[in-house]
């Protein structure tokens, strides 16, 4: 496991995900091990270790696709990061999560999803918002043009793995806080080796 921080805050309000307006947010110990649900907005602000995702999709020719976060969003709108994120919900496995957050933000299905890695960072994302998370990170494979849902996504584009860590070792700034923590570890990864390759080409293709 790569722990990039273990502190804790004060606690979250309690929710029952059957009334929650906004789906409530796994709270897990440094095990993953589930501790009960809790408010979104509330954890972001204590920075209670929460469960979330991080799904990093190559498309057939092996470019990985980033998006920009849409300004509108509650933190780091307008910061490039990877294909998409989230939380799993109550009884949402992280790869049911992976699959569900990448078709919601970048309108992607996914050809195949592998899991990577999993790591807990905490980083402040806002005067007043933390993110404290044990991050599932999954690699993707997807044959579709994205159709992101602009209420997520401002733009996107194609790059390489080593294109996005010289962009990051440039200016890290423009980039979400977990995004350059994820991608350092995806490098010599078989699964990310296997993602980035082209598919072949199929007949009537060329």
């Amino acid at each position: 496991m790569n722990v990039v921080s273990l502190s804790h805050a004060s606690s979250a309000s309690p929710v029952n995900s059957a009334t929650a307006a906004v789906p409530p947010v796994i709270l897990v110990d440094e095990a993953d091990h589930p501790l009960g649900l809790a408010e979104k907005l509330s954890v972001h602000e204590t920075g209670l270790l929460h469960r979330a995702v991080s799904v990093f999709a190559f498309d057939a020719s092996g470019a990985m696709l980033i998006q920009r976060r849409a300004v509108g969003k509650y933190h780091s709108g307008g910061l490039w990061s990877n294909s998409a994120c989230s939380h799993p919900r109550e009884h949402e496995t992280p790869a049911e999560a992976a699959r569900r957050c990448l078709r919601e933000e970048m309108g992607l299905e996914c050809a195949t999803l592998e899991p990577a890695f999993a790591f807990i960072y905490r980083a402040q994302v806002s005067p007043t918002l933390i993110e404290h998370e044990f991050d599932h990170v999954f690699v993707a494979r997807v044959t579709e043009a994205p159709a992101p849902d602009e209420r997520e996504v401002s733009a996107w584009r194609r790059v390489s793995l080593q294109e996005a860590i010289d962009e990051v070792a440039h200016d890290a700034s423009r980039f979400s806080a977990w995004f350059p923590l994820a991608l350092g570890r995806l490098q010599g990864l078989e699964v990310t080796e296997r993602a980035a390759r082209p598919l072949p080409e199929r007949v009537g293709d060329a």
